[in-house]
């Protein structure tokens, strides 16, 4: 979600200061990604900036200071991002997929391990969210979905780290018969738990 078209979106509610919005964001989003303030006051400025909002006050001693409130453009931006698909037509470029694509790259790499130590980091992830979805009150549904969407990004994050495992196997099995010797490491039997685990997880 756009920090941007969050802090839109909120305002569309009425006017508030820096910290309110901050406050309404996290509880909004069950704070899987809490939102710091200097990155709500940046975000603010930028909005305001192009337009989009307007400060009731100004103080110069603190940025927070004053109500954010709407201008037409803002209300003109955030309906037509409403009304609009999200879309991702660039290849996924987060860290992760990143690390795991140099490390079937670069020479020398143990990607079984790597493998192992983020499948143990992923299902720790996924029993902490699935705790903390059990605690959420049936009423917050703003909560609840984005609390189930990270469950369900934690699930797929695991079958990805499966299919990694699995096309290393083959790949290493291929090189064997060939006669080469595989330049990484396959996992290996003893890897932490992974499609079993998954389902435990939830449970």
């Amino acid at each position: 979600m756009s920090i941007h078209h969050a802090m839109l979106a909120l305002l569309s509610a009425g006017p508030a200061t820096t910290y309110q919005l901050r406050k309404a964001f996290d509880e909004a989003t069950g704070q899987v990604r809490p939102l710091n303030i200097g990155q709500a006051s940046t975000t603010l400025s930028r909005l305001e900036r192009d337009g989009r909002i307007v400060r009731s006050q100004e103080d110069a001693d603190d940025s927070t200071a004053g109500l954010w409130s709407l201008t037409d453009q803002g209300r003109a931006e955030l309906a037509l991002w409403w009304a609009s698909a999200v879309e991702r037509s660039q290849p996924d470029r987060q860290e992760l997929v990143v690390k795991f694509a140099l490390a079937v790259t670069v020479p020398g790499i143990d990607v079984a391990s790597l493998l192992q130590t983020q499948r143990t980091a992923t299902l720790s992830a996924l029993h902490e969210a699935t705790r903390v979805r059990r605690g959420i009150e049936e009423a917050d549904l703003a909560a609840a979905l984005v609390l189930e969407h990270h469950l369900v990004s934690l699930e797929a994050e695991l079958r990805w780290l499966d299919d990694i495992e699995g096309t290393l196997q083959k790949a290493a099995a291929r090189r064997s018969r060939a006669g080469s010797s595989p330049r990484t490491g396959h996992p290996s039997e003893h890897a932490a738990p992974s499609a079993t685990a998954r389902g435990e997880a939830r449970r």
